[in-house]
């Protein structure tokens, strides 16, 4: 459980020794993600840094540092997070728009790829940057001839490196990186990896939708903690209520007051009020997708059933009579 003494670097720094906490940093088509399996060595880089076989994170959490907890409901389940914002003024850094050689990775988790060349791959996600390293003579030459055009040029080598893992991915935003180190490593859940997808990348977008980021901030990183009813590839599991009631106080914290307050209610068997905006409707759709994870965990107390029941037919009424383009 979230101690309410607790300030966020010691909520991250704790996190970071979790191996059931996922990271994953970067913007909206362009994004790194970072996790350890049990058991797997893990480097400590100072306070907010870990380095592993397959990649390393590390976090700087400046004193702007603004922690968003949100749920998100969907058809089947929800999903949770906690996003690490920076105020927009300190967060949108534009970079180039076309391939450009940044020179040696003097910010390098290991000491050893330090002369490694990094190549900004120019995606132009508004809070940070793609890159590629390597020293490795033949793919210098082949990036350093894509310079100053697109990454995703129909000659272009960086999606073929991309998809073959030929080279390290450095993701960077203002609060931190993820490298994702490049050769054959034995696929692990949760593990390092990196995606960059043109057709989002083409929204510029900085976050989801459905990311509940309060005006003026942008997300530069995100943590994820352990999901109640999923692994970390996203299969079902049996519910974990430890890991359940660690979020909800995490929420608590570090949510929205209105809608937490609102998730209270309705799990303690409410009807959803009439004219409920959108974030109403899916904090109901949360409730209601825990309800039937915890139902099929085992037999609830009378009140947990009947709560979930009412929650489920005052949403499902609501989506009859309330349009999904209630601000």
């Amino acid at each position: 459980m979230n101690d309410a003494g607790e300030t966020i670097r010691d909520h991250l720094a704790r996190a970071l020794d979790d191996p059931t906490s996922h990271w994953n940093l970067g913007g909206f088509g362009a994004v790194a993600a970072f996790g350890h399996a049990v058991g797997e060595p893990v480097g400590r880089l100072g306070r907010f840094g870990r380095l592993t076989p397959r990649g390393a994170l590390i976090l700087d959490p400046t004193d702007e540092l603004v922690m968003v907890a949100y749920e998100t409901g969907f058809a089947g389940g929800w999903s949770h997070c906690v996003a690490l914002c920076l105020p927009a003024a300190s967060a949108l850094v534009p970079g180039p728009e076309v391939v450009t050689q940044r020179g040696p990775d003097a910010g390098a988790a290991r000491r050893e790829d330090s002369d490694a060349l990094l190549f900004d791959l120019g995606v132009g996600i508004p809070q940070g940057w793609a890159g590629l390293r390597t020293r490795d003579p033949d793919l210098v030459a082949r990036l350093s001839a894509a310079c100053g055009t697109s990454a995703f040029a129909p000659d272009s080598p960086v999606p073929r490196l991309l998809a073959e893992r030929r080279t390290d991915v450095v993701m960077g935003t203002p609060l931190g990186r993820i490298e994702v180190f490049g050769g054959p490593h034995v696929p692990v859940p949760g593990g390092p990896r990196a995606f960059v997808a043109p057709q989002v990348l083409r929204a510029r977008r900085t976050h989801a939708a459905t990311a509940p980021i309060p005006p003026g901030l942008i997300p530069c990183a995100n943590l994820h903690p352990p999901h109640p009813c999923r692994d970390a590839e996203g299969r079902p599991s049996p519910f974990d209520a430890g890991a359940h009631a660690a979020f909800q106080a995490v929420l608590a914290r570090w949510g929205d007051p209105r809608l937490f307050a609102l998730k209270l209610r309705l799990a303690a068997g409410e009807a959803m009020p009439r004219g409920a905006d959108r974030a109403a409707r899916t904090v109901a759709r949360v409730v209601a997708a825990q309800v039937a994870c915890r139902a099929e965990a085992g037999p609830e107390p009378g009140i947990g059933q009947m709560a979930g029941k009412m929650v489920l037919a005052s949403y499902r009424d609501g989506e009859k009579t309330i349009r999904d383009t209630t601000p």
